[in-house]
């Protein structure tokens, strides 16, 4: 692994010596601070020790945004939910997201110890990215989130991965990620034989408290 790769990130550590680690990727113009302080939401048991690892997505011009340059895990080009997003961008995050798991690799952590997730952008990256990874994953978070490129999954897809829980939540009043795109996404998974555990909320494209409660206690489930 080539260290200048490695996106910057926040790094917080539930307690010493972590021996499990959780990769969140923010949304669309958002940074990894924005995410960073849901760690006391997620109420983890007292000395768990888990690294929390929170990457900055890099800049770039937004199609769907007239170009602006923003933080983004990959381009948008469409509102359209399956033409919406560049795939070669998806697969550099991809391999943005694989550069981090092989550092926790390098410090210690097993994959069966790593958690990869995300919101919205980031959660389409950490289904995508998840799904594909070599090594049996901890878990797989996705929220108020879309699988991209779902023709794909079937030939890509890691055996690894085939019976690893994935936690997916979305807003019943999202209006930027429609609410029908992150059901029609966990079917498809569900239809796949995905283990997918669905939950939703009365919120817009955001966090509520009892997500974060359900997913905290998903980490500790699948850490345990």
């Amino acid at each position: 692994m080539n260290e200048f790769a490695l996106l910057p990130a926040v790094e917080i550590v539930s307690a010493p010596s972590p021996d499990a680690s959780v990769i969140f990727l923010h949304g669309l113009g958002d940074n990894g601070h924005g995410w960073s302080d849901m760690v006391p939401a997620l109420r983890l048991p007292q000395g768990a020790r888990v690294r929390f690892l929170f990457p900055h997505a890099p800049e770039m011009p937004v199609t769907i945004n007239g170009g602006y340059v923003m933080p983004a895990w990959y381009d948008l080009y469409d509102a359209d939910f399956g033409a919406r997003a560049d795939l070669g961008g998806v697969r550099m995050s991809q391999s943005h997201l694989e550069h981090f798991i092989a550092r926790e690799r390098e410090r210690g952590i097993e994959a069966s110890r790593i958690v990869v997730g995300g919101f919205s952008q980031g959660g389409a990256v950490a289904l995508f990215a998840g799904l594909r990874h070599a090594e049996r994953l901890a878990g797989i978070i996705a929220l108020s989130t879309y699988l991209v490129d779902p023709q794909s999954l079937a030939e890509e897809a890691s055996a690894a991965n085939k019976r690893t829980p994935l936690f997916m939540a979305h807003g019943t009043q999202d209006e930027v990620v429609r609410l029908e795109w992150g059901r029609s996404s966990s079917k498809l998974l569900e239809d796949a034989g995905f283990p997918v555990e669905w939950h939703e909320y009365p919120m817009p494209h955001s966090a509520v408290v009892e997500e974060l409660d359900a997913m905290g206690k998903f980490i500790v489930r699948v850490l345990a």
